[in-house]
């Protein structure tokens, strides 16, 4: 038991530790919360797409990215042009008083969730330098029948956190029905969009 559990703390640890941290895949799932818009399947894609990476890590996809730097630069482009696309119109929302309900007025439909929770997902480079990278190298440093378990424990880390973050916004909800929290919010969010995206151009260009 213990020989198991060892490899699953160590995945799931692992995975927390790099997937808590503020980003644009999160600030989307928090503001999704917040709405009550499509939560379930919003979590339920974003814990897949890391159970699908975390996995093609393991097995070794993360060698074959690194030996092909044209696809990283063309997701680094890709992911920098819609991240800022997402700052701006984030700013604009901000700017739009009637747009700050909490009610699903204007809520986006299901496709236009799962659309913009797979742009946050597969168009940020940094998405494939935690999962598939990082979370691959460590979980291929297990002893091969223990990778499976490694994998579990990283894979339920990520749909912890997703589930958490989705649902438990609504506790938030009280704070966000007064219009300047989510002026505040969407603020955050733009220039967290924006600042990625010059940080991804920056270092693909430096």
């Amino acid at each position: 038991m213990t020989d198991i559990f060892a490899p699953f703390l160590s995945g799931f640890l692992l995975s927390a530790a790099l997937i808590m941290a503020i980003g644009a895949q999160n600030l989307f799932v928090l503001r999704q919360g917040l709405k009550r818009g499509h939560v379930g399947p919003v979590v339920l894609f974003c814990g897949s797409a890391d159970a699908l990476l975390i996995a093609a890590g393991v097995v070794g996809v993360g060698a074959f990215l690194t030996a092909v730097p044209q696809l990283t630069l063309f997701l680094t482009i890709g992911g920098a042009a819609f991240l800022g696309w997402y700052g701006v119109k984030a700013l604009r929302r901000m700017a739009a008083p009637e747009a700050m309900a909490v009610a699903s007025n204007g809520s986006i439909s299901l496709g236009g969730a799962i659309a913009a929770t797979a742009g946050f997902t597969f168009l940020n480079p940094h998405v494939y330098l935690d999962t598939v990278l990082l979370m691959g190298a460590a979980g291929s440093a297990q002893p091969a029948a223990l990778r499976p378990i490694f994998v579990a424990g990283a894979v339920s880390a990520s749909f912890t956190w997703f589930a958490a973050l989705g649902y438990g916004a609504r506790l938030l909800v009280p704070l966000f029905a007064r219009p300047m929290a989510w002026r505040v919010l969407d603020a955050i969010v733009g220039i967290t969009m924006l600042s990625l995206a010059a940080s991804l151009l920056m270092r693909s260009f430096a």
